[in-house]
């Protein structure tokens, strides 16, 4: 079992940047890949960027391209989004996501454990 804490959440004007943080416990983090997601109001969670168990891999949406950077540290059980040159369309909830997969997802239902979610806002 994994239990994630996302942090960082807020509210920003447009071209700011914000640095998401997710928590997660137990001993086997470095065992998971992890995950970034954002849900907007009416719209399906979306893959926004992915690292690999090992930290040697990343995937992005192409959104999230020249913008966003993932990042973990297996010391400190914590992986970080990092969000620069933020749009108002980037306004979401931010989930992370904890997957045990062979191969590093970017598909929400690979995902086997998440975080409650935090809001990001960005007003033009």
């Amino acid at each position: 079992q994994v239990q994630l804490v996302e942090a960082g959440g807020g509210l920003v004007q447009a071209g700011a940047s914000l640095r998401l943080s997710c928590a997660a416990s137990g001993r086997t983090f470095s065992s998971y890949h992890m995950g970034w997601f954002r849900q907007a109001p009416g719209k399906e969670r979306e893959f926004v960027i992915a690292v690999s168990a090992t930290g040697g891999s990343t995937k992005s949406a192409t959104s999230a391209k020249g913008r966003f950077t993932i990042s973990r540290d297996n010391a400190k059980n914590t992986v970080y989004l990092q969000m620069n040159s933020l749009k108002p369309e980037d306004t979401a909830v931010y989930y992370c996501g904890a997957s045990i997969a062979y191969y590093l997802p970017t598909v929400a239902v690979s995902y086997n454990y998440w975080g409650q979610g935090t809001q990001v806002t960005v007003s033009s």
